[in-house]
């Protein structure tokens, strides 16, 4: 399978509302990204299988830490290595513009993608009691220093 990883652009909007909306209980909304796109400290890669979008991450600059906000991967394409290449083209993009850096919450239960930001040398840092809604559970903060 070839995975193709490129900036977002307009057009990726629809399909990024759409992988929202199966993977996450509160969904960015298309103003959302659209607002993201115009946004210079926000940087944002989607993943491409046969032109389809099947996966999408980005961090925003915040005085040379990078936040990185969101990681997802259509159900499908789990497991195959997407996420992995997409924060690895994240951290590449942040260290060009000297990002020294990188933070992200993740649900507790979240196991899987909480291997594979350790397997990236991610460290857990603390908890953010009851941070994500719908269900109610706490946040691991993670950094990348």
């Amino acid at each position: 399978m070839d995975v193709y990883i490129r900036n977002i652009k307009p057009q990726d909007i629809e399909a990024l509302v759409q992988l929202q909306n199966d993977n996450f209980t509160q969904p960015w909304s298309e103003h959302h990204f659209q607002d993201l796109m115009n946004r210079e400290y926000c940087h944002y890669k989607v993943a491409l299988v046969d032109d389809r979008v099947v996966g999408f991450a980005g961090f925003a600059d915040i005085c040379k830490e990078g936040n990185i906000d969101n990681v997802v991967v259509a159900k499908e394409y789990r497991r195959q290595g997407i996420a992995r290449r997409l924060l690895q083209e994240l951290i590449a993009s942040g260290e060009d513009i000297c990002v020294q850096t990188f933070t992200l919450e993740v649900r507790v239960s979240n196991q899987s993608a909480i291997s594979l930001y350790e397997s990236m040398g991610f460290v857990s840092e603390g908890i953010r009691p009851g941070f994500y809604d719908q269900p109610k559970e706490d946040a691991m903060i993670m950094w990348l220093r």
